[in-house]
């Protein structure tokens, strides 16, 4: 029988553990496809849009851990992975893509659906190759699988589909390229110089990262040392936040005002392992210690006055022989208060309001939290379902969020789901998925349905692009172009063949989620949340104040005062009886 490249990459892939495939087939790709027939132990995860193909490589390589594998056809096909890709290059997580090519005889020549891939997948990538030449198999297959897990980045392998179909020799031995585990610390000098800026400090705090994974005692024994508040980010948050006495929430957009509070009072910052992106959060005047594992990303936000490279648990381990022990908490102390004031505030928003319809979204969140499984995997999409799910969704160690919190893409959450669940068959999964992401995206509830993955899709429907809305609100804006004329999502679930079910009371919402939850199969919860619904920010500024002012004089002279009015019932009638 003969022996192909396609039955190369497919056993290099299988010793690399790879155990799926996301895709959809084409003609360029149709060699590729029949390997994965013939040796039957590898699974062709069949979705709808090559778009949800990288973002589910994605969610699995996130909730793994591990490489994780998508293919496209020539063309528009693979163009189609682009917007995925991205989120899991700026997402730090090993992908690999299979992008067919055009036949290598017709290169060049303005051929049908001919792009230029090795091109354009350049910026989204650690390393992209066109494979010209069977000759170049497997040196140039082991480099993508060794570059995309290692560097935790995405590879893609550009493959003519000729190419693909052509015969090789088979190699005696099948590389087995597995992950390394280094350690990475900063010199001893460098390790100095942070010790006794810290040391000389009188109120630390620290902003905690992703980059944390792994070195969360670590993080909390630096903290007791010096005696400091820990600020996390998004991507921080199912890390450092759980069991934590120093964590005092987050900052920026999406944050507490006690983890703003936090940053702007210290005299000394620890950012470790965190590319928070918002300048306008960062202190003035304070001394900054950056570790990351990535040289090249300090200093990229804020000045840096001492950089560390090396990963957050070597460099910690390192540093504390070095500190003092600090025992003055007063500013520790001061920010714990802080935090707890504002974590009952945002817990007063999180209620049933006297059953008004529609519901508040802060309370489908918790109520979400409450009846959600211990180990289940959150995906929320990208705008208010993200504030929702992290100011709301309890993190224990065991649960996970994940989120395009890096790219910012909308529609993120429900092709996530498709990776993660596939990767990990017995664990809840469940999006927060805006109406606005979920219609971009609305054919992979046929994915979840043809591979009958038990995914529970959250939806959030307020007839709008709120987040939008909300950014238009501070910029003085009247709404406009925003508006969604939804259909009813649980019906289409139901008319696909999965559970859906419609919430329209807050008393109702509850049971309607368990039921949802204990179904065997794929579910759709449509909740109707209020569109009027402020998200408010940690820190308001007069700019914000006077733009928001702005936008309701506009609103009222545009003839639309009805919409003041639904926003003053959401945000400010509360509590009251009906």
């Amino acid at each position: 029988m003969s022996f192909t490249v396609s039955d190369l990459i497919v056993e290099t892939l299988k010793k690399a553990g790879i155990h799926r495939v996301y895709g959809i087939p084409g003609d360029s790709l149709n060699g590729f496809t029949d390997a994965l027939f013939h040796d039957g132990t590898m699974s062709w995860q069949h979705v709808r849009h090559e778009e949800a193909a990288a973002f589910a490589a994605a969610g699995e390589a996130a909730v793994t851990g591990e490489l994780a594998v998508c293919a496209a056809s020539c063309g528009p096909g693979n163009l189609h992975l682009i917007n995925g890709l991205y989120d899991a290059h700026r997402s730090h997580v090993p992908v690999l893509a299979v992008a067919a090519h055009i036949p290598s005889k017709e290169i060049g020549g303005f051929y049908f659906q001919e792009t230029h891939p090795q091109e354009l997948f350049q910026e989204c990538s650690a390393y992209c190759e066109l494979i010209a030449s069977p000759t170049q198999l497997p040196y140039v297959l082991d480099i993508a699988i060794r570059t995309a897990v290692e560097k935790r980045d995405v590879a893609v392998l550009v493959v003519p589909g000729d190419v693909l179909l052509s015969e090789i020799d088979r190699p005696a031995e099948v590389s087995t390229i597995r992950p390394t585990v280094s350690v990475i610390r900063p010199s001893d000098a460098e390790l100095d110089v942070a010790a006794d800026a810290l040391n000389s400090a009188r109120r630390v705090t620290i902003l905690a990262g992703s980059g944390c994974v792994g070195a969360r005692d670590e993080v909390l024994a630096l903290a007791d040392a010096v005696q400091a508040p820990i600020v996390h980010a998004l991507r921080g948050k199912e890390v450092i936040e759980y069991d934590n006495p120093f964590d005092v929430g987050m900052t920026g957009l999406l944050g507490f005002t006690s983890g703003y509070h936090a940053m702007e009072e210290c005299d000394t910052l620890v950012m470790l392992g965190t590319d928070f992106p918002y300048r306008e959060f960062y202190p003035e005047g304070a001394t900054v210690i950056q570790v990351d594992l990535r040289g090249e990303h300090i200093g990229r936000r804020t000045r840096v006055d001492v950089p560390l490279v090396g990963t957050v648990k070597d460099t910690i381990s390192a540093l504390l022989p070095r500190l003092k022990p600090k025992t003055d908490g007063r500013h520790l102390e001061r920010m714990r208060r802080h935090y707890a004031k504002a974590r009952e505030d945002l817990d007063e928003l999180a209620v049933n309001d006297h059953n008004r319809a529609p519901l508040h979204p802060q309370f489908v969140a918790k109520t979400v939290d409450q009846v959600a499984t211990d180990d289940a995997v959150f995906l929320a999409d990208v705008g208010t379902p993200v504030v929702w799910a992290a100011r709301y969704l309890r993190m224990n160690g065991r649960r996970r969020l994940i989120g395009s919190f890096a790219h910012g893409s909308m529609a993120n959450a429900l092709p996530q789901a498709i990776g993660v669940q596939a990767a990990r068959p017995g664990r809840q999964v469940v999006t927060f998925s805006g109406d606005g992401g979920l219609a971009m995206m609305l054919g992979e509830l046929i994915t979840l349905r043809q591979l009958n993955l038990p995914v529970k899709v959250v939806v959030f429907n307020n007839g709008a692009l709120s987040f939008v809305e909300l950014e238009m609100k501070a910029a003085g804006l009247v709404n406009f172009g925003t508006e969604l004329q939804d259909p009813n999502f649980a019906a289409v679930a139901s008319a696909l063949g999965m559970h859906g079910t419609r919430v329209e009371r807050p008393a109702d919402l509850a049971a309607a989620l368990e039921v949802a939850f204990d179904h065997d199969g794929p579910a759709l919860i449509e909740v109707m949340t209020a569109r009027q619904e402020l998200s408010i920010p940690p820190t308001i500024t007069f700019e914000q104040v006077k733009n928001f002012t702005l936008y309701a004089t506009r609103t009222v002279l545009s003839g639309r005062g009805e919409e003041l009015i639904d926003l003053a019932k959401t945000n400010v009638v509360r509590h009251l009886p009906v």
